[in-house]
């Protein structure tokens, strides 16, 4: 329980903060899962175009602060990497 209002407006921009994080790395980790199951299933057209949608919404995510920039760039890598292997 917060002692004082501005511990407790802490509190509810927190809470606030947290679900628009969550939110955000939600979208950013689907994308991936969604790619590396094109990817495995052998639809790599389809999984190129994803790239490009891949790459905006975790920039996004790393501008924001939801994720640090140097994972955003790993994972934008790892991905470009499993698209040019599997082609």
């Amino acid at each position: 329980m917060a002692n004082t209002r501005s511990a407790a407006k802490q509190a509810r921009v927190s809470v606030r903060r947290r679900a628009i994080n969550v939110a955000v790395t939600k979208t950013v980790k689907t994308s991936v899962k969604t790619i590396r199951n094109l990817v495995k299933a052998g639809k790599k057209d389809e999984a190129s175009k994803l790239l490009t949608k891949f790459q905006s919404e975790i920039d996004r995510a790393a501008k924001k602060g939801v994720i640090h920039k140097n994972q955003a760039s790993r994972q934008k890598s790892r991905i470009t990497a499993l698209l040019k292997a599997a082609k």
